[in-house]
């Protein structure tokens, strides 16, 4: 297909409804939180939340070593237990931003201060519970013994960028009240005490688990070296985890053969729209984020597009990237499974064009799913990588020229274009 037939064919429906979008806060929220409310002074029975089943665990990040760490439970929902746990499924099932605020706001973090310490041992009490539910391949019924009410508090400032999170209660105990299953291969890391996390990890991907599982299982402190486990904080063990299985599979497609001309893919979802290109060549990676005033990470509608890059070569990166977080080493993993699965390499630029219909932060999934989705649908094709950029530059919201000046990989091809002027 022709790029210039894509375009058209991708084009939004002008028709098509769409949903109304509020820059502060859903009111359904907060009357969703009541209901949360309700439903969790029900079941406190003295100090106890009684019939309480969890799905995930928390770890947070604030104060490290000393950390609040708690399991996660969508009081009201037992029966659906599962629904509320982040993973792809989100995605299939078409959710909004309201339906991710919901199932996010809707599930309370019955929580306590714990040092993250050496954990390895950890197989009682309220660490020893919350082991027990990371390590599960389902929900886990539980009681938890409670020190004060529950703490509803729901205001996301314009600064925040992190997802929601529910009500909070804190814990003084945590007992299950039924045998959680475990399977076979997280047994097997958990048995090894000499096996390395990053291996740990990428067995359990080679063997069916998606990222969302390893990083759960990872924040408990369940995988690594028997002296080296540890709690990790949840929003550093989802970017390890896309981090580790991504340079796995960027082994793998090092000696592969490159593509045999500039593809194209489109996906769009939850008010961001992403443009994948993959080009020949050997392996290089670049996300570029184009944040529009108004949007949940550049709220000033004065302040113009605000433009991030990060960007690694064919043997990676020595560091953290400086300025797309999460979102770059979700971006990527999208990106190498779908090489991997074609036996591919290529050289490959991301665009993320972050429209004021993103008015929530959802959490860096959604770029996971709408990457690995682009390529579900077929792709367009341009006679070069440079080619592809021209043809595309009257869907972005920026100019060609503004972006070269941010884009190693876009100011690479016009240099090339310049030696033959």
């Amino acid at each position: 297909m022709r790029l210039d037939e894509y375009f058209e064919e991708i084009e939004r429906d002008e028709a098509a409804e769409r949903r109304e979008l509020v820059k502060e806060k859903s009111y359904a929220i907060t009357d969703y939180l009541d209901d949360v409310e309700y439903e969790f002074n029900k079941r406190v029975s003295g100090d106890a939340l009684l019939g309480s089943t969890s799905p995930s665990i928390f770890v947070g990040r604030s104060s490290y070593p000393n950390v609040s760490t708690g399991l996660l439970s969508p009081v009201g929902h037992e029966e659906r237990a599962a629904d509320f746990e982040t993973s792809g499924q989100w995605y299939d099932q078409g959710f909004s931003i309201e339906d991710v605020f919901q199932h996010r706001t809707g599930l309370v973090n019955t929580s306590r201060k714990t040092d993250v310490g050496n954990v390895a041992d950890a197989w009682n009490g309220f660490l020893g519970t919350q082991r027990e539910v990371a390590i599960a391949d389902r929900p886990v019924d539980i009681e938890v013994g409670l020190d004060g009410p529950l703490d509803v508090d729901f205001s996301i400032s314009e600064a925040d960028v992190s997802s929601p999170t529910g009500p909070r209660a804190h814990a003084t105990s945590a007992t299950l009240t039924e045998n959680p299953h475990v399977p076979r291969p997280v047994k097997k890391t958990l048995e090894d005490d000499d096996w390395r996390a990053e291996g740990a990890m990428n067995y359990l991907y080679n063997r069916g688990y998606d990222v969302y599982d390893i990083n759960t299982i990872l924040s408990a402190g369940a995988l690594g070296e028997t002296e080296t486990r540890r709690l990790v904080p949840t929003r550093w063990s989802i970017t390890a985890v896309d981090d580790t299985v991504g340079k796995f599979l960027r082994g793998g497609v090092h000696n592969a053969t490159a593509v045999d001309k500039t593809e194209v893919y489109y996906n769009e979802y939850l008010g961001n729209k992403f443009w994948v290109l993959l080009a020949p060549g050997d392996w290089e990676f670049e996300l570029v984020e184009l944040k529009a005033p108004g949007s949940v990470w550049n709220p000033d509608p004065d302040r113009g597009m605000w433009i991030a890059a990060d960007r690694e070569g064919y043997d990676g990166r020595t560091g953290y990237v400086a300025e797309t977080a999460g979102a770059y080493y979700a971006a990527r993993l999208g990106v190498l499974e779908h090489l991997k699965e074609r036996g591919r390499q290529a050289s490959v630029l991301v665009l993320r064009h972050v429209t004021p219909d993103y008015w929530g932060p959802t959490g860096v999934w959604q770029v996971r799913e709408t990457v690995r989705n682009a390529f579900d649908a077929e792709g367009g094709e341009a006679e070069s990588f440079g080619n592809a950029l021209r043809d595309l530059e009257p869907q972005l919201p920026v100019s060609l020229g503004r972006l070269r000046r941010k884009s190693t990989m876009v100011a690479g091809v016009q240099s090339r274009l310049d030696a033959f002027a």
